[in-house]
């Protein structure tokens, strides 16, 4: 039985591999490759938390945060958010979760009151009560109510991952996942998101898990860090733990330190 006092989610060697569609039909059918995209995950995270997954590029962050997400669930292990098997009680987990990726999908020609009027719908919030959260929200980002009348295809790339964040929050969830939030962000944009994500921790008390290449950016908004690579989970602590463990003087040399081939070549020969 899984502990879940104090934890947002608990995860216990969970993994997922996907087929790789390589050779000719045959050797398809009866001899068929797959890539581990996960590989036996290990994880802790408190509620209240901010937790960051660092990794490079195909290190298996984007499945694991959709697999929290309940977007693709586990091939084997267990994983639970707030004591419930995201496999046995997807919709209740949903229920308590929202995303925001780096690529967010709108409905590109319709206003933002439109789409987040949507939004609300799906969530089934009322639509006043929705739109006037959202719009406190945008204005804190520094994003006037002009902006509520206009098309989502006239926003900056900085002001649709700002909306993006505005449409999460709309159902209060208890865990919010953020893959890579402020990826192509200029610095204010990037700024006034991170402040938000630390305002909505304090205020809401909501738990957030955060993937990200900035290193700054990590070790100012999160508690703690797991270092992922090859789909396995290589440590987790405090960025001042991390630095230690690695033996650097910042999280960034940590990072360039523990993404060298001779790491990443063992860390696949053991998968």
């Amino acid at each position: 039985m899984l502990k879940t006092n104090n934890y947002a989610v608990i995860c216990e060697s969970a993994s997922k591999r996907f087929r790789v569609e390589s050779g000719g039909r045959f050797k398809r059918l009866f001899n068929p490759k797959f890539n581990r995209a996960c590989r036996d995950i290990n994880l802790e995270v408190k509620r209240g938390e901010i937790f960051g997954v660092i990794g490079p590029n195909g290190s298996g962050k984007s499945t694991l945060i959709r697999m929290l997400s309940t977007l693709l669930l586990p091939d084997s292990g267990r994983m639970e958010i707030f004591g419930m098997d995201v496999v046995e009680k997807t919709l209740e987990v949903r229920s308590l979760i929202n995303r925001v990726s780096v690529d967010a999908a709108f409905f590109k020609k319709l206003s933002v009151r439109e789409n987040l009027s949507y939004a609300a719908r799906l969530y089934g919030v009322p639509r006043k009560e929705a739109l006037a959260k959202a719009q406190r929200m945008l204005e804190s980002f520094g994003l006037g109510k002009d902006k509520m009348s206009q098309p989502i295809e006239e926003l900056s790339r900085g002001q649709q991952q700002m909306v993006s964040i505005a449409r999460s929050l709309l159902s209060s969830p208890n865990l919010l996942l953020l893959d890579e939030p402020t990826t192509g962000l200029d610095p204010h944009s990037k700024r006034s998101v991170q402040n938000f994500v630390l305002d909505v921790r304090e205020k809401h008390d909501t738990t957030v898990i955060l993937t990200s290449h900035d290193m700054t950016e990590v070790e100012k908004l999160c508690d703690r860090i797991a270092f992922i690579m090859a789909g396995k989970i290589w440590a987790v602590g405090t960025a001042a733990q991390l630095m230690i463990q690695g033996g650097q003087d910042s999280l960034e040399n940590v990072f360039l330190e523990l993404t060298g081939n001779d790491l990443e070549e063992e860390l696949v020969k053991t998968g």
